[in-house]
């Protein structure tokens, strides 16, 4: 393992967010907290509890998904991209720097700087309810391996894009309509049975319910089933990115 090259491309990706961390963290961190002023104040005062949960407390995972998702895919594909379009991956490709090194330092800064998002979030989330977390460590875990998750996805998003409006077709027009869609601001078990069904088809109901669940014991969804969803999302991530090095698609042509 040549840990200079992974070093090298982690501190380069960690430096250009740096230069950028108003629009990394301050943007995402605002728009949550309208999300904690219209929900969770205004409409979540006027609502019950929800599996024995204020409303407010209620939404917290949900929002830090929202915000974790996105961000993974769009610092993921980010990184990768701009040698893309700049042609410098071509020196990376030819430099003496496997396949694993490569995507271990993309994809390791783009999980840091999500990590880092999600417990901003998680600490600008007490200035506005009051919540307790029942399974920190677990917490940690889901919220570390969600982040691992879709950086992953995201480099693959931006090995596969040609052009810089693809960048956000992913995160824009599917991950983030799946998010709403996923049980962020309620619990399916609210749905009438046929949309029930229909709601555990989509991926997003496992990984909120998974890390509701670390907070409050309670999920749509039981959390060993929530854990292996995500790990076998993972697992054909990687996949992925093993044949895409050994073919060279999108990456020679």
């Amino acid at each position: 393992m040549n840990l200079h090259a992974v070093r090298a491309i982690y501190l380069f990706e960690m430096h250009r967010w740096l230069r950028t961390l108003v629009q990394s963290i301050a943007a995402p961190v605002i728009t949550t907290s309208l999300y904690f002023i219209v929900f969770g104040a205004a409409i979540g005062s006027r609502m019950p509890t929800m599996d024995g949960v204020s409303y407010g407390a209620f939404i917290v995972p949900g929002l830090i998904m929202l915000s974790i998702l996105t961000e993974s895919i769009s610092n993921g594909s980010f990184g990768i991209y701009m040698p893309k379009y700049a042609g410098t991956i071509y020196e990376l490709l030819s430099a003496p720097v496997s396949a694993a090194e490569v995507v271990l330092g993309y994809v390791g800064a783009a999980t840091t700087k999500s990590v880092v998002l999600g417990l901003v979030i998680l600490a600008t989330a007490r200035i506005f309810v009051p919540y307790e977390i029942e399974h920190p460590l677990l917490m940690l875990s889901f919220l570390v391996l969600t982040s691992v998750t879709f950086s992953l996805f995201g480099f693959l998003t931006g090995i596969w894009a040609d052009g810089w409006e693809k960048l956000s077709i992913i995160p824009m027009l599917v991950v983030t309509p799946l998010t709403f869609l996923g049980g962020s601001f309620y619990s399916i078990d609210m749905l009438p049975g046929v949309w029930k069904t229909i709601a555990l088809f989509n991926p997003v109901v496992y990984l909120v319910s998974g890390f509701r669940w670390s907070f409050y014991g309670v999920s749509d969804v039981g959390v060993g089933v929530s854990l292996a969803a995500t790990l076998g999302f993972l697992g054909l991530c990687l996949a992925a990115v093993t044949w895409i090095f050994r073919t060279g698609w999108r990456l020679k042509t």
